[in-house]
């Protein structure tokens, strides 16, 4: 079902006007549809029905409390890459148990930290952070579960900076140190190795990579059960990729057909840390337009959203479709605008050349596919207040994130003690 729609050429949210949101919110916002969050989940476990193969939300695509909650909800455990999102994660009323602790650069205040918390299990990424992890539980007087987390060395055809499977990223133990790895960390008193990992990637539009990442996982597997290793588990990281033009998105049976061909027949349960096709979907980022300006060669729409809103433009050279929040009666004064942001920046654009509906100042236009690394993603550049999030279910809507008043944001900072 598609919950952002429009109903007599008015953008809506599930019920309600996305028009009407913004006069109580302001611009930008970001909004999420609760609904359609449910829906991508419900149709994740269908695929996946059978499989013995549970979902930890990857809570970096998108760590408000009340957006994990939602999941959580629905049954979804969390994967993490920091203390903050930790707390971030318990915040939203998730037990310990189910959270994941992903990321390569575990400090031993956050190790501490999750092993009192009493975590499901630590991926870890090198032979020192295992020496670090065994050396913090030991102190506690704790033992804490590990999956090795192993670099396939599978290109997963995505944009370069994205990805996370390949030799020479940074991520992962390699698959041929693996075995050597577990058998010497096999003796620490702190550790206990419950099973393997694998991350390729979120944004796979092509699902051959997990095929082959998969495969060999399940060859790794059984050449560790082999060895006397009892895994308890594999996880197999991020899910399929999403439609940013809002086409067609991955087919998430071939996905679980994958699964059951590769890793499933080991008879293992298995997780995934799916993120951006959860929650990706799910958002619109709204802005409103500043000015517009008729340069010699291109026509500029300058809207009150700006890179540090929404980098993945800027960060990624990502495109999102963007649609008017009313849409224009005639076809006829179409144009082509660069959408750009009031940073002072160049790369502050979000598109070029794009074609669109005549702007006017005040008009309202609508960044969609937003909700998988946008607000989650924003900072305070320019001395900018961080955007607001609001959730959407059905007729009401809640502001899950305030936009901090200029004297919020002044609170943080001092003059040097001498400057006083």
């Amino acid at each position: 079902m598609e919950y952002f729609n429009y109903r007599n050429g008015e953008l809506f949210a599930e019920e309600l006007s996305i028009a009407e949101i913004s006069k109580t919110v302001g611009t930008p916002f970001y909004c999420y549809s609760q609904s359609a969050i449910e829906e991508a989940y419900q149709q994740l476990t269908t695929a996946i029905q059978g499989l013995d193969l549970s979902v930890f939300y990857a809570i970096k695509a998108s760590s408000n409390p009340a957006i994990i909650k939602v999941l959580a909800d629905q049954g979804a455990g969390a994967d993490i890459v920091s203390g903050g999102e930790l707390r971030l994660a318990l915040a939203a009323g998730l037990p310990a148990n189910k959270i994941v602790f992903a990321g390569v650069g575990k400090t031993r205040d956050e190790m501490a930290f999750a092993l009192a918390q009493g975590i499901l299990q630590f991926n870890v990424e090198s032979p020192q952070e295992i020496e670090a992890l065994n050396s913090v539980a030991e102190e506690l007087g704790l033992v804490a579960p590990i999956a090795l987390r192993i670099n396939p060395d599978v290109d997963a055809k995505t944009d370069a900076r994205i990805t996370t499977g390949k030799a020479d990223n940074k991520f992962g133990i390699d698959a041929k140190d693996a075995l050597t790895i577990a058998k010497q960390s096999s003796e620490l008193k702190g550790i206990r190795i419950d099973g393997l990992a694998v991350h390729i990637g979120s944004q796979l539009l092509d699902l051959e990579p997990y095929r082959e990442a998969y495969k060999r996982l399940a060859s790794l597997a059984t050449n560790f059960m082999n060895e006397g290793f009892k895994l308890h588990h594999l996880d197999l990281g991020g899910g399929v990729g999403i439609a940013y033009d809002l086409g067609q998105a991955p087919d998430l049976n071939a996905y679980a057909s994958i699964v059951k061909e590769t890793v499933h027949p080991l008879g293992l349960p298995l997780m995934m840390e799916p993120g951006r096709s959860l929650v990706g979907q799910a958002a619109i980022m709204v802005s409103e337009v500043i000015y517009t300006k008729d340069a010699t060669t291109k026509s500029f729409a300058i809207i009150d959203a700006a890179m540090n809103d929404l980098i993945r433009p800027a960060l990624y050279q990502a495109k999102h479709a963007i649609k008017p929040v009313h849409e224009s009666v005639s076809a006829s004064h179409n144009r082509s605008y660069d959408f750009v942001g009031p940073v002072c920046e160049s790369t502050d654009t979000f598109a070029e050349d794009f074609d669109f509906s005549e702007l006017n100042a005040d008009d309202l236009v609508a960044f969609y596919s937003a909700g998988a690394y946008g607000a989650v993603m924003a900072s305070e550049y320019n001395g900018r207040p961080l955007v607001p999030e609001v959730l959407v279910k059905g007729d009401s809507f809640s502001v899950i994130r305030q936009r901090p008043s200029y004297e919020d944001m002044l609170r943080l900072y001092s003059l040097a003690s001498w400057q006083i």
